[in-house]
């Protein structure tokens, strides 16, 4: 019965993102909507776009072992990056009427700058959209025993169908349609789990002491320094990454692509608290369940009625595909206006060819990687950090730096990818990010001092 849902569900799916393929005219319809989007569209979409696999299943399993310091960087740190998109992000790079994030970097830095952030935001897709792959296929496996691999090639195809059609659009209508299932099943869901443990009291008592700490527990140094590198991981390195800037460009103002942002982060931050509480009610339930990143879908199925079983994997599947789809669609917008446009200049409707034919080519790496690592929580650390030590400096700087300059976006992205992947081999004392972080801003200082000065003695 359960399985027959899941088969229905995701035909449905491919048939609103065909319906919605209808709209796509233009290669700006596939990629932004043709920025057309209202409030709550954009809302529900940059909501969706990391409430997924990583929220649902990696953050959950994390917060039943660690308490609220092993969610700092999911959900916490997710909620504040969308909060800041909206404060300090959202307004300046509408204005510039963007197609893709690397064309910020091509108008602001040169085509120089254009082409290495374009080198580095697709391959930051990878780990996430595999991490969506993971989860789905773990779902599956759950349900009607589908082998591993087979779950990921299933998954895989799903998405690609309507992504490779409808392109924003059957994202942003899907990502709506997704978002208020999700937030019905975890609401209900939650009802059931929070009445059968009883309640706060028991809850409660049953967590260690330090289960709610939201500090470091002992103030050292060391400490406070990992504990910093939690929050910015997704908190400020997944501000420069192509899916939240497609969101924002999609909206159809200013001030819409502002306060969808910050509703957004609102909505991540209240909605993605419920499944953290809903894993833990379920393992005060059902202590014995050994993968604590399958710990909810594991206890549906093995101790709930058919009725909450729809609900539940209805909620996880519309959160991984709408995040999913979204994580696809972003590096091949990129891939065909940043990398392949530039040589072949190619029109309106070939770009739009390209751009669909990128959707294959980033689904295909993704799938061959969700093959090889099974970790949905690592995977997606993997991601935000590699965009955060070579493309957050340029981004921030590029909007409120007035000296920085093509020369210091280029070396901040270069020291900061350059020493992060030294030390992911041969690991520091502190979380390799913040040694690429740093090497990043070096960079984007060192030069912009040497080309204002050459600038300077040339006029």
């Amino acid at each position: 019965m359960v399985l027959s849902f899941v088969i229905l569900y995701l035909l449905a799916t491919v048939f609103v993102g065909a319906l919605a393929a209808r709209r796509v005219k233009s290669a700006s319809d596939f990629a932004v909507a043709g920025k057309k989007l209202p409030t709550f569209m954009v809302s529900c979409g940059l909501f969706a776009t990391w409430f997924g696999s990583e929220t649902m299943m990696g953050a959950t399993g994390e917060f039943v072992e660690h308490g609220v310091l092993g969610v700092i960087e999911d959900p916490l740190g997710a909620a504040a990056c969308l909060i800041f998109v909206g404060l300090f992000y959202a307004k300046p790079l509408y204005r510039m009427k963007l197609l893709t994030f690397s064309d910020y970097f091509k108008l602001r830095f040169g085509k120089t700058s254009e082409f290495i952030s374009a080198i580095l935001v697709i391959p930051s897709y990878f780990s996430w959209i595999a991490a969506q792959l993971v989860a789905m296929a773990f779902i599956l496996q759950s349900l009607a025993d589908i082998p591993f691999t087979y779950g990921v090639i299933i998954c895989a195809l799903v998405v690609v169908i309507y992504t490779y059609y409808g392109g924003m659009w059957s994202v942003s209508i899907t990502d709506t349609i997704q978002t208020v299932i999700i937030i019905i099943g975890l609401l209900i869901l939650f009802g059931e789990l929070w009445g059968a443990v009883g309640g706060w009291e028991k809850i409660n008592s049953h967590v260690p002491p330090d289960f709610w700490r939201i500090i470091p527990k002992e103030n050292s140094w060391e400490n406070w320094i990992i504990y910093f590198a939690a929050w910015i991981t997704i908190g400020w390195g997944s501000i420069p990454q192509q899916d939240v800037f497609q969101r924002v460009m999609a909206a159809k103002s200013e001030s819409v692509a502002v306060k969808g942002s910050l509703l957004s982060g609102l909505m991540y931050f209240t909605v993605a608290l419920l499944p953290l509480m809903i894993a833990l009610c379920a393992h005060m339930l059902y202590p014995n369940v050994e993968d604590k990143q399958m710990i909810i879908p594991e206890v549906v199925m093995s101790h709930m009625g058919i009725g909450f079983q729809i609900i539940t994997f209805g909620a996880l599947l519309s959160a991984i595909l709408s995040t999913c789809s979204g994580a696809i669609l972003a590096p091949a917008t990129v891939l065909a206006e940043n990398l392949i446009q530039p040589f072949k200049k190619l029109n309106d409707k070939g770009l739009l060819q390209t751009m669909r034919f990128s959707v294959l080519g980033i689904a295909l790496v993704s799938t061959f990687l969700a093959l090889q690592k099974t970790n949905i929580f690592e995977l997606v650390a993997d991601s935000s950090a590699f965009s955060l030590v070579s493309l957050f400096v340029p981004l921030t700087a590029g909007l409120y730096w007035k000296k920085a300059s093509n020369w210091g976006a280029i070396l901040s992205m270069i020291f900061g990818i350059i020493l992060w992947t030294y030390l992911e081999f041969y690991p520091a004392k502190y979380p390799s990010l913040l040694y690429g972080l740093a090497a990043s801003i070096i960079g984007m200082v060192l030069g912009s001092f040497l080309q204002n000065i050459r600038l300077s003695r040339l006029g």
